[in-house]
């Protein structure tokens, strides 16, 4: 149920400067590329449509972000200098990884907390097609606009003020407080996703590998997430959809609205009866809409 079946390939795809990139795949070899970047803390193993990629001809490539599941630790000998690059860092590993591996410009699906970092792909020209689902917003932005309160406020103005401290707030983290906390911030119709027995062991599996080389990969991409993003989303060429579920109630605080707004040309789709986990509900549509 909702596609996460295990990946049919896994590999580790050695980049110029001698760092591994972890990759997954799923589907023919010589389908149409659908590179995905996941959401917090989970690896390159948890997919989604997973039991329709045959049938539409997709390969869909999941991939570890540095610090995460087998991926080498983003450069950087500071947490300001680490953070500050981890975007375009991201960016120009795919960049050698689509040149070798992919043979065409792949559709790139960025879900939560891998949104900014799908974001940064494509301000680089690197994908035909991006969609943003279930998108974690620039939160930094809606702080510096005064719109955000409560935790999140407080979490968001400490990244900003001092990043070394949110780096070692994020450090206490691991496979199931970050389980604890999603699942207490979840709407029902997220929950009942959460708790099917498949999906969980899936979503606990991509957990582990997350943090199987400890809790810093995490927290660099998460305090790359919640400070200044620094994109020129101007300069994105490719079509661009959002995807929403109407009940999301943690991702966006318009649910993207705004986020939307501010990238040329882009759709946004509000999916009625959906929440946070749109990915997995609505994968077979998703992945249908792309290939047609």
């Amino acid at each position: 149920m909702y596609g996460v079946a295990p990946p049919e390939r896994l590999g580790e795809f050695r980049l110029a400067d001698g760092r591994v990139l972890g990759w997954s795949e799923w589907g023919p070899p010589t389908g149409r590329p659908v590179l995905l970047c996941p959401g917090a803390a989970t690896s390159r193993r948890l997919g989604f449509g997973s039991d329709h990629v045959h049938e539409l001809g997709v390969r869909l490539i999941g991939l570890d972000r540095p610090g995460l599941g087998v991926s080498s630790p983003a450069p950087g000998r500071t947490v300001g200098r680490t953070v500050g690059r981890a975007l375009s860092d991201f960016a120009g590993a795919v960049e050698q990884f689509v040149e070798a591996r992919c043979g065409e410009a792949p559709v790139v699906v960025g879900f939560s907390q891998g949104a900014p970092f799908a974001l940064a792909c494509a301000v680089a020209g690197l994908p035909s097609a991006l969609y943003l689902v279930s998108a974690a917003d620039e939160v930094a932005r809606w702080h510096a606009a005064g719109a955000l309160d409560g935790h999140l406020a407080t979490l968001v103005d400490l990244c900003a003020r001092d990043p070394d401290a949110a780096y070692e707030r994020f450090l206490a983290f691991d496979a199931d407080a970050v389980h604890r906390m999603v699942l207490a911030g979840s709407p029902a119709r997220d929950a009942a996703v959460y708790a099917e027995p498949v999906f969980d062991a899936a979503y606990r599996t991509a957990l582990a590998e997350g943090f199987a080389q400890g809790p810093h990969g995490y927290a660099t991409d998460t305090l790359a997430a919640m400070r200044p993003w620094r994109l020129d989303l101007d300069r994105v060429s490719c079509a661009v959809e959002l995807w929403y579920g109407d009940e999301d109630t943690g991702h966006s605080p318009d649910n993207g609205c705004t986020l939307a707004d501010r990238i040329p040309g882009a759709v946004r789709r509000v999916l009625p009866g959906e929440a946070g986990s749109v990915l997995w509900t609505c994968g077979e549509a998703l992945l249908r809409w792309i290939v047609t």
